[in-house]
């Protein structure tokens, strides 16, 4: 059999890799976006390093969209075989592609509105939209973790809890072919232990061959009380002392909650000062839902909270915003507050609004609590940026810019080494993805250290014989 990297080979998002089996047989593994602007990047999610139509099935990880979002793409352009995924994703994945149909159709509204005010003709089309969602949704099939399912006969796959968001998964194929047994790995996003809500990640079953995510191979994150002080102290420093704003890009899925989960908490520990607490995405306010219908996936301290507190992510002043005008009017607010806004990375949603009204006044903060890609512009502001382009006006950043990276979801570089210890004596080749070359390389290092001694750095569309 082989595998193909034909997404997040020296990239952070893309994930997609694709394994064909020695009778023809392929699955696919994530089929996700790739979320940045780097010219030799800027065709991936148009174009297909493989056939559609010729894909037997698709095992997705989680729902993060550079997981999934080009999913519905992949349906259109052809795919007809099953999805595989945890019940919690597939909750997750609906509201994370109906959404992706919504920014895909603005945009491309956008651009016919500027192509016809320039004389030209309006011909550009939504990557997907709300049918090609739809479409692919009948597809899916929903599973528990910690059972073997039979995707067909002598190919089993099993999801085991990763920690990362809600219903994340690492994934094993087992793949048995002319007699011989094959164990194929696959982490998606290794998560982190001790981590609020969420269970801790559990180690993978023993693996031949592992597909191994490296997005912070080479740092070491904050530790919990350290991050809570850090996090209060630039509340305090903006909120408190310059009157101002705190702006934080945070992805919608996960990101958001956990932030919800410390301000709780530090409200309860009266910690937190009084002011207004603004969610202002929808695609958050339908991923907590979904978070309060999945308490399986919870931790034992999310389970005794909850005895005592039915709703660990809401507390007064805490304001959820679903609709456009209420949104708009944020941006006429003068009292101090936190607004947290989609996307992550501020290339897409209502916080580029956020962005674009607040980054000019020295009063104002914006705290990025996570990776972003260099050229987006969350990317831009944690690597120092003066200026953004945004809405076609070039602001200049007056503001305060901090950054917290223990905020992710993804486990530093020792985390990680926790998390495939247990696979030094099994894995034949290790495999590494969704990670800058760089961190790679260092990763690499790290990885040969304690007993990997055949790591590979794969580029796009690399083809491996296994």
């Amino acid at each position: 059999m082989k595998i193909k990297f034909c997404g997040a080979a020296r990239e952070v998002t893309g994930s997609t890799h694709l394994l064909t089996l020695d009778d023809g047989f392929t699955i696919l593994l994530d089929c996700g976006m790739y979320q940045g602007h780097e010219d030799a990047m800027k065709d991936f999610n148009e174009h297909w390093l493989f056939d559609p139509k010729t894909i037997n099935c698709l095992v997705l990880s989680h729902a993060h969209i550079d997981h999934c979002g080009r999913i519905p793409r992949f349906v259109k352009d052809g795919f007809k075989g099953m999805i595989y995924c945890t019940n919690p994703t597939l909750d997750l994945t609906t509201i994370m592609l109906l959404d992706g149909a919504g920014i895909h159709q603005r945009d491309a509204d956008f651009a016919n509105k500027d192509a016809v005010a320039a004389g030209k003709p309006a011909t550009e089309v939504p990557f997907y939209n709300a049918d090609d969602v739809r479409a692919s949704l009948k597809l899916f099939l929903g599973f528990n973790y910690e059972n073997w399912i039979t995707i067909r006969p002598g190919v089993d796959v099993l999801f085991r809890d990763a920690g990362h968001i809600l219903g994340s998964a690492s994934v094993v194929l087992r793949v048995n072919e002319n007699g011989k047994t094959k164990m194929i790995g696959f982490t998606g996003d290794i998560g982190r232990p001790n981590r609020p809500i969420l269970q801790d990640p559990m180690p993978m079953e023993n693996v031949d061959y592992l597909i191994c995510e490296s997005t912070y191979g080479d740092r070491l994150h904050a530790s919990p009380p350290n991050e809570v002080d850090q996090f209060l102290k630039v509340i305090t420093k903006t909120c408190v002392e310059k009157r101002g704003k705190l702006i934080i890009p945070a992805f919608s899925l996960g990101r958001t909650q956990e932030l919800i989960y410390i301000l709780d908490e530090l409200i309860e520990q009266k910690r937190l000062p009084s002011m207004p607490v603004y969610v202002d995405s929808p695609l958050a306010v339908e991923a907590t839902d979904i978070f309060i219908k999945h308490p399986e996936c919870f931790d034992k301290e999310m389970h005794d909270l909850m005895l005592t507190d039915p709703d660990p992510f809401g507390f007064k002043n805490l304001t959820y915003i679903r609709d456009v005008e209420s949104s708009k009017k944020l941006n006429g607010l003068q009292e101090p507050c936190i607004i947290i806004s989609a996307s992550g990375m501020a290339n897409a949603g209502r916080v580029k609004h956020h962005l674009a009204n607040n980054i000019a006044y020295q009063k104002n903060t914006v705290l990025i609590v996570g990776y972003a890609s260099p050229d987006t512009p969350a990317g831009i502001l944690r690597d120092g940026g003066k200026y953004l382009w945004l809405f076609g006006q070039k602001i200049p950043v007056n503001c305060d810019v901090e950054v917290m990276d223990s905020f992710s979801a993804h486990g530093d570089y020792k985390e990680m080494l926790d998390f495939v210890a247990n696979q030094t004596t099994s894995v034949k080749t290790l495999f590494l993805v969704h990670g800058d070359y760089g961190v790679q390389q260092i990763w690499a290092k790290t990885l040969n250290a304690i007993g990997f001694a055949n790591v590979q750095i794969p580029s796009l569309g690399d083809e491996v014989m296994i």
